[in-house]
């Protein structure tokens, strides 16, 4: 009954375009109802679900020349707040010779090492060498971004293996910026903390001060809705010339129990390779630095949702790390006392480039590649993404002002897909 005099009122109105406004209104909480479906039904689909002939897909900027490898600045998870140092000696790879830091880590002996074996070792650097040199034969990567600031530039792009969750690769150029602080900036977890406020805890369980691998014990705060999570990572450097791989993955630790919350993270890998590049400016002087990374994490989130919130905070997060990283610039020419993260960082195994000729081998064939975007794409549509920024517009048309700002679901619907418009990099 109460819905029956409700719906006669609104036929009572004077105009038709009032009773139009008022029955729209009135049918808000459906529309709500019906956009969550479409959301939480396109990103649970079953994988029998699929649309053959509508090929979804927002324009995109034409993919990167074969010189330029996808890949960006961290966006791993980093931290440092805590530190327990324990010293010890490595246990010697076969690759290579080792660098070290000078007197400076006057705390290293040279008694048997903790970390043994080692857990990151010559196989993650030829991993992570095949995919920087586009060699690893996996899927191919998807063009996702492309902005620039005064100071930087920077590209992105994304692919989904057949299993695992969706990976990402990045390339960022700084300029006025050397590898050797970008090398020391990745790993200072002391100076981390002073910029990231996502990082709640940092402590280095083992170290190895032959070869500067660590391992790290992180908590990284995630958003109100879902719990805290925990890395245990290894990270160990090779340095080839003025060129530094940089190798970050997940190991297992049987010293630090397992727990509900906050939620460890299992499958964690973010590697990357520094070298000097020639400035934008155009001098012809390597006074920039090239950052490629190649991120990918299962967080124990829907892979869709976790996809879209990346693509959503890329650009913010990779503007905090410059500022970041221009702190850090600051703070070391001030002669400010180095931290024992960066020095570790200082501690690696020294590689002849000569060496990766023999990892190249006749794999040229398996070459990974950059998927170029039809050229009639700027007009592809993404039905089910274009169903909820419809849904979502509608539903700011129809809700009370009092419950969601209209504004704020325009916006979303906004960022959701710019349906029409050529994906320009953007100062």
């Amino acid at each position: 009954m109460v819905l029956a005099e409700a719906f006669m009122q609104i036929l009572e109105r004077p105009t038709i375009g009032a009773v139009f406004v008022e029955i729209i209104m009135f049918l808000g909480p459906v529309w709500i109802a019906f956009l969550f479906g479409i959301i939480v039904g396109w990103i649970w689909k079953p994988k029998w679900a699929t649309w053959k002939n509508c090929k979804f897909d927002f324009s995109a900027p034409s993919s990167p020349t074969a010189a330029l490898v996808p890949s960006s600045t961290s966006n791993g998870l980093e931290l440092n707040q805590s530190h327990k140092f324990h010293s010890s000696k490595g246990h010697t790879p076969s690759f290579g010779s080792y660098a070290d830091a000078g007197s400076e880590i006057e705390q290293f002996d040279s008694g048997p090492s903790q970390l043994d074996p080692l857990p990151i070792t010559d196989e993650d650097l030829d991993h992570l060498w095949h995919l920087v040199e586009r060699k690893d034969g996996g899927p191919p990567w998807k063009h996702v971004m492309d902005r620039s600031a005064p100071n930087m530039s920077y590209q992105a792009w994304q692919r989904d293996p057949e299993n695992g969750p969706p990976q990402y690769c990045s390339r960022t150029v700084y300029e006025d910026a050397t590898p050797e602080l970008l090398r020391d900036f990745f790993w200072d977890d002391e100076f981390r903390v002073k910029w990231d406020d996502m990082i709640v805890h940092a402590e280095t369980i083992e170290e190895c001060p032959t070869t500067g691998t660590m391992v790290v014990h992180w908590v990284r705060k995630f958003p109100f809705f879902c719990s805290d999570r925990e890395y245990i990572f290894g990270r160990r450097i090779w340095e080839s010339g003025r060129s530094y791989y940089c190798v970050t993955k997940a190991v297992p630790c049987s010293t630090i129990p397992r727990k509900d919350k906050p939620r460890r993270v299992d499958v964690y890998y973010s590697s990357w390779f520094i070298q000097a590049v020639e400035s934008r400016k155009g001098n012809g002087q390597l006074t920039a630095c090239e950052v490629l990374l190649f991120h990918h994490e299962d967080m124990g989130i829907p892979w869709e949702i976790a996809k879209f919130g990346v693509r959503q905070g890329m650009w913010g997060t990779v503007r905090k790390i410059e500022r970041g990283l221009r702190s850090y610039q600051k703070s070391r020419a001030s002669n400010t006392k180095i931290s024992h993260c960066a020095l570790m960082a200082q501690v690696n195994t020294k590689v002849d480039p000569e060496c990766f000729k023999s990892m190249d081998g006749d794999e040229e064939s398996s070459g990974t590649q950059v998927q170029v975007a039809p050229g009639k794409s700027e007009g592809n549509i993404n039905i089910p993404k274009l169903l909820i920024i419809g849904g979502a517009l509608l539903v700011a048309c129809t809700l009370d002002r009092g419950i969601i700002p209209k504004a704020l679901l325009f916006n979303v619907a906004r960022k959701f897909g710019n349906i029409g418009k050529r994906a320009t990099p953007r100062a």
